[in-house]
């Protein structure tokens, strides 16, 4: 039996530039850190005493005799591609939902191939494994995926992630002082809006609008730098917040189904009772949102949200880890 444990992610600045339509001609970078919140994969043979071959259990439970029957299109695609032979049981549990702007995706697909390969008998490299992930999204099941996903998730920690324009990557860990670091995190409010969104949907026309929207996404590379040296010098903390705010809202200027009404209206709230910026998590259209919150600021904050769940985090280094392993009987 084997387990993973695959952090989710929060990113900061870069969004879109990690789509090969931009990154294959202007290189791209993001600047995002994993956190304390997981996907969980439960991998086993299973013993051949039923009458189903594989059982899938997720948000559904699946017990099929044949892998091409399994709905699951990461498990049926992944069980494909590594050759498993023998029957498979599978169970997900997640901390936090689906469909929420965590990279929460990315992280079942990095978690599945660390668990199909331990399975197997074998180690895969962190780079490895992040390549195997968008591979796998990008090319056999066709998904509109960036690459910071997959990446995040399988190396951990808070990194400047650097895309080059032949597709391979750099991962660039930020070093601070861990009073810098205490400083941000105390100043990060992360709320569920409560919507759910299909991440591939919306950045289908992120995509499609890349070449008219060279100019914002190329101040959104910029802000990337701007971050990591306002984080490495001495400016006060709440110019962090302000770059949010500036990168928020150029992203909204990339595709009008990355925000709506009742974002903006949220959005707009939040900021009148005291943050200093934010964003909306991933592709957009719903799921989390990222406030920057000084600490004196919180409780007219959460005042305004308190119809909403805020979901208390820290940031994580260890990325993606078997934490299980118990071999079986070939």
């Amino acid at each position: 039996m084997i387990i993973s444990k695959t952090p989710f992610r929060i990113s900061f600045f870069g969004g879109g530039t990690d789509y090969p339509v931009w990154y294959e001609n202007h290189g791209g970078a993001v600047l995002s850190t994993t956190i304390d919140k997981y996907c969980y994969i439960n991998v086993r043979y299973l013993p051949p005493f039923f009458e189903h071959r594989h059982r899938i259990v997720y948000s559904n439970i699946e017990n099929v005799k044949h892998v091409y029957e399994i709905k699951h299109p990461v498990v049926r695609a992944l069980l494909e591609y590594y050759k498993i032979d023998r029957g498979v049981e599978v169970h997900h549990d997640a901390d936090l939902p689906a469909r929420s702007g965590l990279g929460s995706s990315s992280a079942f697909t990095v978690g599945m191939i660390n668990s199909l390969v331990a399975l197997k008998g074998g180690i895969i490299s962190r780079t490895k494994l992040a390549k195997e992930a968008i591979y796998i999204e990008r090319e056999i099941l066709k998904e509109n995926v960036g690459s910071q996903d997959q990446i995040s998730s399988a190396s951990g920690g808070f990194n400047k992630i650097v895309f080059h324009t032949d597709h391979n990557f750099r991962v660039e860990p930020i070093t601070l002082r861990k009073e810098r670091i205490d400083e941000l995190q105390n100043c990060l409010m992360l709320v569920f809006t409560g919507l759910s969104r299909y991440a591939s949907e919306i950045a289908a026309e992120q995509i499609k609008n890349t070449n008219k929207k060279k100019k914002e996404l190329a101040a959104m590379r910029q802000l990337v730098d701007h971050a990591v040296d306002m984080l490495n010098g001495k400016d006060p903390i709440m110019e962090f917040g302000k770059l949010l705010h500036e990168s928020w809202n150029l992203k909204r200027k990339i595709s009008k189904r990355i925000s709506s009404p009742s974002i903006d209206n949220l959005y707009e709230s939040v900021m009148k009772h005291g943050a200093s910026g934010g964003k909306l998590l991933g592709a957009g259209g719903g799921g989390f949102m990222l406030f920057f919150v000084l600490p004196e600021n919180r409780k007219k904050v959460k005042e305004a949200l308190k119809e909403l769940l805020e979901v208390k985090f820290c940031f994580e280094n260890d990325g993606s880890q078997i934490i299980y392993y118990a071999p079986q009987d070939m």
